[in-house]
């Protein structure tokens, strides 16, 4: 047991529907105590008028059902899955935020947790008395959250603001500080829910820096992230939960290609968009299917290297789009885009104002790609804004090609993109001396 940091048995997590949980107080607990015999009673009492009510009636869901599983010490497990799978429920467990129905689990170690934008964090305290406060709260001694004040300071960037409370802070100010001080106090087990989701592109890469170095410290590293290129980089294993249970488990690579495999539908077949799970949640529902095609054929299993790729995007507005703008963005398995189009950009694509349900498509030629399966990110907006936004709306296949007309194909080392090139020969001048 003493190389375990984490273990998970049985764990399960069941919420009634319109229901808000309550943090239980010592007088809870008592006057729980006190009541539980009437209680009973009074259950005895309908089971014997035919009441039978049941968890379906009172409108009960299961976030977790019979999760178990064990994180070595010093282990980086990656946990990905759809939005709503769960993934968030076991880590505010594991973070005793919430307590579970069923099962249980033990960790062995001071645990840090950065689950939301600045939590444990108090919007009257300056940034200064954050730091100390969040430290507190993640077990560190005063001395050592001195010993790296100015570290978490540097990190963060919001040295000029560190004495102003972080109520005047942006979103953004408040995430770097949030992130600075959980991966830089030290605890045993670190775990974080989707954080590199939050800030601009150089705090995102920094933070990745930083998980890399936590990770490499020797640490146990809970690391919930949609970011499939993070996962694979920075974990040393992932599971992967679906409808509140863990369905694989293995190496990253396994785990998130078994993940992609589930995401979209292969080419020629229509995904519904109406409630996809990977759309954003300030949009707008006005995309409701989305099908990718080669086009100049129905129906096919994957698009060819070298053929004309179409998105075709259904959508149903509830008023009109003055100046339609979609955005396509083609990434590889594990989340990093590869190339993105949007008519807003490109001259000479202004569309017609819709008004009604439409199909929008986008044609890409001669799609540069080598085989396997990728994934596309939607954007529907008007003129300058962005509407409806849906990430991994869909996954396709590419197939190989013999897109040069050489008789052979393109080598498999060459990455994801192929392209056209040319090459020449010419003398160097004569040597004069």
């Amino acid at each position: 047991m003493s190389d375990i940091a984490i273990k998970v048995e049985g764990l399960g997590k069941r919420y009634r529907l319109g229901e808000i949980e309550r943090y239980r107080t010592l007088r809870d607990a008592i006057a729980n105590a006190a009541t539980a015999p009437a209680r009973w009673l009074k259950r005895a009492a309908d089971r014997g008028a035919g009441d039978v009510a049941t968890d379906a009636r009172r409108d009960t869901i299961w976030a977790l059902n019979d999760v178990s599983f064990d994180v070595r010490r010093g282990e980086v497990l990656g946990v990905i899955g759809r939005n709503g799978a769960g993934k968030s429920t076991l880590l505010k467990i594991l973070s005793r935020i919430t307590e579970p129905t069923t099962g249980r689990a033990e960790i062995f170690g001071r645990v840090g947790s950065l689950l939301e934008v600045g939590t444990g964090f108090h919007n009257e305290l300056t940034g200064r008395e954050n730091i100390f406060l969040n430290g507190a709260i993640l077990g560190m001694s005063r001395r050592e959250i001195a010993s790296k004040f100015d570290q978490i300071v540097d990190f963060s960037g919001v040295s000029r603001f560190i004495d102003t409370p972080v109520k005047r802070y942006s979103s953004g100010m408040y995430v770097r500080l949030a992130f600075a001080v959980a991966a830089h106090l030290e605890p045993e087990i670190l775990i974080v829910d989707e954080v590199l989701a939050v800030g601009d592109a150089e705090f995102q890469e920094r933070c990745l820096g930083k998980m890399n170095d936590v990770a490499r410290s020797g640490r146990t590293v809970l690391f919930v992230s949609h970011n499939m290129t993070a996962v694979h980089g920075l974990c040393d294993r992932a599971v992967l939960v679906d409808n509140g249970s863990i369905t694989a488990t293995g190496s990253p690579s396994e785990v998130v290609g078994q993940y992609l495999h589930t995401v979209g539908s292969g080419a020629g077949q229509t995904v519904d968009l109406a409630e996809h799970v990977g759309r954003s949640s300030s949009s707008a529902p006005l995309m409701r299917s989305v099908v990718v095609t080669r086009a100049d054929a129905e129906g096919v299993g994957s698009i060819p290297m070298g053929a004309d790729l179409e998105v075709r995007v259904t959508v149903k507005p509830t008023e009109t789009l003055t100046r339609p703008v979609l955005g396509v963005v083609v990434k590889d398995i594990y989340g990093a885009p590869l190339f993105g189009v949007n008519n807003r950009f490109i001259p000479g694509y202004t569309l017609a104002p819709v008004n009604s349900p439409s199909v929008i498509c986008c044609r890409v030629p001669n799609l540069p790609l080598m085989p396997g399966r990728y994934l596309i990110d939607l954007y529907l907006g008007d003129r300058q804004k962005n509407i409806d936004v849906v990430r991994d709306a869909i996954a396709f296949d590419v197939a190989a090609a013999d897109v040069y007309g050489s008789g052979s194909l393109p080598p498999e080392s060459a990455g994801p993109v192929y392209w056209s090139a040319s090459w020449t020969v010419e003398p160097t001048p004569d040597d004069e001396s």
